[in-house]
């Protein structure tokens, strides 16, 4: 096993301070990404697409749980399977209490191919109690890039999509699949996603804070179980 050098504290000090330059520039540069995935169009979502869930089926405005917007993790789960993806439960399991998501007016949902009586089994074995819908009976996986064709027979792929609801109209704004998951899980990272952000006065462009969910001054963040519904 090849480990760090050993060094005196004072080295180490200089060593991190010189990192430190170059993780806030990293930071700097990913600010300016994040305002740049914010500032893309974005396409009207006109078909009627039916998942089903546990409370029978539903269409994807539903998904959205009244809130401006959703998050989809694309669950590599096939019809033809019996159990989830290892590597898209692993994300899932790091998903956090979703209160912090939902409190910046984001709904966060996973969908898989498989059908519904599949998917609850898998659900209970791995504990979760995340929104988790199948998209068997439509074409939601194909139409966002989630499934492609493969010799012959279709994969899945993993992946994160956006959407936006404005009024009654639903809107795609954003997917990203493969590496571009990497580092995703985190409440802040998920937002950073999206087409409003993590609905912050300092984020580029301006004009899409949700000031209204700011409480007493003191910014977003609270105990999960302290937050206005």
């Amino acid at each position: 096993m090849s480990l760090p050098q050993i060094v005196t504290r004072a080295q180490w000090v200089a060593a991190r301070e010189s990192l430190l330059v170059e993780e806030k520039a990293v930071t700097r540069a990913r600010d300016g990404l994040n305002a740049r995935r914010r500032a893309l169009p974005m396409v009207e979502v006109v078909t009627e697409y039916v998942f089903e869930g546990p409370d029978g089926k539903v269409a994807l405005r539903d998904l959205f749980e009244d809130r401006e917007q959703l998050v989809v993790y694309h669950f590599m789960f096939g019809p033809e399977q019996d159990t989830g993806c290892a590597g898209c439960s692993g994300f899932l399991d790091q998903i956090g209490n979703l209160a912090h998501l939902r409190a910046r007016g984001t709904a966060f949902a996973a969908v898989s191919r498989a059908p519904f009586t599949k998917l609850l089994p898998f659900k209970a074995r791995m504990g979760w109690t995340l929104p988790w819908y199948s998209s068997y009976v439509c074409d939601f996986n194909a139409d966002f890039g989630a499934t492609v064709p493969a010799g012959d027979r279709p994969v899945e792929r993993a992946g994160v999509s956006c959407f936006l609801r404005h009024g009654e109209r639903l809107f795609h704004t954003y997917s990203t699949f493969d590496r571009g998951l990497d580092g995703l899980g985190s409440t802040t990272s998920l937002l950073d996603l999206t087409a409003l952000g993590r609905q912050e006065e300092w984020e580029e462009p301006r004009g899409r804070a949700l000031v209204r969910r700011v409480r007493d001054g003191k910014g977003w963040l609270r105990h999960h179980d302290d937050y206005d519904d």
